[in-house]
């Protein structure tokens, strides 16, 4: 069922609705798991809306809308936003401020995008509930927190979400990404990255600089480290398969003349494939002890930081909806792309109870914006300002034809 033939239009009112809902959003980011006045607000709205709403994994929310007999569907939207300081100038930029868990105050901004995921959440909600003729069934809306820390996934299942709302039979999820709006891009199979973030801590001995002959450093023992661990993907990975591996930081000493009892690092893995992964963590592993080793020093400790589950597009129904897609945005607006090596925790809410998801990417710039910006802000960029229009538009569409595939009458 095509929504241009339905109830389901988006009306001038529904349009300005949507788009005071998104600017008050983009200016009101709170940061992982720290979603608190995000989940009050998105709670009103949806009971507002008549749905069944409650909170869950903290600061997560599940909307349920029932209307009837029919399949049980899940909707993904995640909610946090990232410690940065918006530059984008615009007329509703955040100026929120957020405290991280060490304490330090620092800027929020919705620079991933995902107040277009919660606006167009919120929208198709509305248009469901006041169209119940079009459509039958159940649909399971999920406001994730903490999508950026791989955490929020797993707390709403921790904290019992498929014990509390009724099972679906398919999970979708969208992303607002840096490509042409109106468009969107869609995989089969893998869609994106397992990601494995460490921190490294460095045991060496202290020892002022002028006696280094009673020292073990630290700096020495994990700059070998981090130059062993870079040939990890290219002599250890089997050229066909994909891994990334990245040093993001790197902290040592206090003063020049001092060499350090500790240094830490911390460092991402990237990988498509679980037998790929297991291979690049254990070679990390082996590689941290062995330099620790042949400096004399203790093992290095490591904490895991986050760990995202591989984002999985099950076959059969993500063909399906590509050809749902492509009938009512048009063929062209569909593109068909391989996995990229970002990542997503999207994917342990349908594995938690062994039903497929597919998940899929929409575009965020005009083509007037892609031809003018130089360089075009991507998302975690601080001048990511999603072109409102037709951006919107296509989220709410892809997320309606995505229901409407299994509940339209």
């Amino acid at each position: 069922m095509s929504i241009e033939t339905t109830e389901l239009e988006l009306s001038g009112d529904h349009m300005t609705a949507m788009h005071d809902l998104y600017r008050y959003l983009h200016a009101n980011p709170e940061l992982s798991m720290q979603e608190n006045r995000t989940a009050e607000f998105i709670l009103k709205e949806l009971t507002a809306l008549g749905l069944e709403a409650f909170v869950c994994g903290g600061t997560g929310v599940v909307g349920v809308l029932r209307n009837g007999d029919g399949p049980v569907v899940g909707f993904r939207a995640d909610t946090d936003g990232l410690p940065m300081q918006e530059d984008t100038g615009l007329d509703y930029a955040s100026t929120a401020t957020g405290r991280l868990a060490d304490g330090t105050e620092v800027p929020v901004m919705h620079g991933c995008g995902h107040d277009t995921h919660i606006t167009a959440a919120l929208t198709v909600a509305r248009l469901l509930s006041e169209a119940p003729e079009s459509w039958s069934g159940t649909v399971v809306f999920l406001f994730q927190p903490g999508e950026e820390t791989a955490a929020g996934a797993k707390a709403m299942v921790d904290d019992g979400l498929w014990d509390r709302t009724p099972k679906p039979e398919v999970i979708y999820g969208q992303h607002v990404w840096p490509g042409l709006a109106g468009t969107v891009n869609i995989s089969r199979g893998t869609a994106m990255a397992m990601a494995d973030s460490w921190r490294i801590t460095v045991k060496g001995r202290q020892s002022h600089g002028s006696q280094p002959e009673q020292s073990i450093d630290p700096i020495v023992l994990g700059a070998h480290m981090v130059v062993r661990i870079q040939t990890i993907v290219s002599r250890e990975v089997h050229p066909m398969k994909s891994a990334v591996v990245t040093i993001g930081t790197f902290h040592a000493g206090l003063k020049e003349n001092i060499i350090p009892a500790t240094a830490e690092f911390t460092l991402n893995v990237r990988t498509f494939d679980p037998e790929v992964r297991e291979r690049v963590l254990g070679s990390l592993r082996r590689i941290l002890k062995a330099e620790a080793d042949a400096s004399g020093a203790p093992e290095p400790e490591i904490e895991e930081i986050s760990s995202f589950p591989r984002c999985y597009n099950d076959p059969e129904t993500a063909d399906a909806l590509i050809s749902e897609f492509q009938r009512v945005l048009g063929e062209d607006a569909v593109n068909e792309v391989p996995p990229v090596m970002g990542s997503e925790d999207f994917g342990l809410l349908a594995e938690a109870i062994g039903v497929p998801s597919v998940y899929w990417m929409f575009g965020a710039f005009t083509q007037e914006t892609l031809d003018s910006a130089d360089p075009l802000p991507g998302n975690h960029s601080p001048y990511f300002a999603p072109d409102i229009e037709p951006t919107l538009t296509t989220g709410v569409r892809a997320a309606m034809t995505s229901l409407l595939s299994r509940l339209a009458r």
